[in-house]
């Protein structure tokens, strides 16, 4: 490697530490400059700094998760969790399956999300070509306990290891012959890990 990449590396290393720092100082205007910088690795720590200064306004977090970097949009999607005024839907739909993922643990946490959101919850559960993605997908469904999700979290009681495990545990709020049936079916289950979550959810 050159001196010159070496040196390269090293500013932009130093760059980073800078707007990672200005989160704790409190240098806002590092930090804001940061957000429209070319490097995406400065957008991505400049959401963190600006969040944990309390300056990262809705407006910011829904920009970011529209960002040409997946990794921003990532970062700026956890952030968006518990901001229901940023839309989800849009990255629900996001050609990137790491994004997507993310954007679908977001829903789950939110106490409630918009129709749009859920039927694409429901489709991406049981349709996504991800497996991380069904799980994601899967996981939200179960976290916001909507009856209507149902269906699509008992089709992931069939799918490949992890997506079941993470469907079985996502029956935990539901009732009913249907969950009943599918704990029973996941009690026999070929992967113990199944069969432990089945046993957790009927201890519960």
């Amino acid at each position: 490697m050159s001196a010159d990449a070496v040196d390269a590396g090293s500013e932009r290393a130093a760059r980073w530490q800078t707007v990672a720092v200005a989160g704790h100082t409190g240098d806002l205007a590092t930090a804001r400059a940061a957000l429209t910088a070319d490097d995406a690795s400065l957008r991505e720590l400049a959401l963190g700094a600006l969040d944990r200064m309390g300056a990262l306004s809705d407006e910011d977090v829904a920009k970011a998760i529209t960002d040409p970097a997946a990794g921003v949009r990532r970062r700026a999607l956890r952030l968006a969790a518990l901001r229901p005024s940023c839309d989800l839907l849009a990255a629900l739909a996001d050609h990137d399956p790491s994004v997507v993922e993310v954007a679908a643990w977001a829903a789950g946490e939110r106490e409630s999300v918009n129709e749009g959101v859920f039927a694409k919850l429901c489709a991406l559960a049981t349709g996504a070509p991800d497996a991380l993605v069904r799980e994601a997908a899967v996981a939200a469904l179960g976290a916001l306990g909507d009856q209507r999700g149902l269906a699509a979290i008992l089709h992931g009681c069939g799918d490949s290891p992890a997506v079941r495990r993470r469907a079985v545990l996502a029956l935990a709020p539901f009732s009913g012959p249907q969950v009943d049936a599918a704990l029973d079916a996941a009690r026999a289950d070929r992967d113990w890990q199944v069969r432990q979550a089945a046993e957790d959810v009927a201890a519960d």
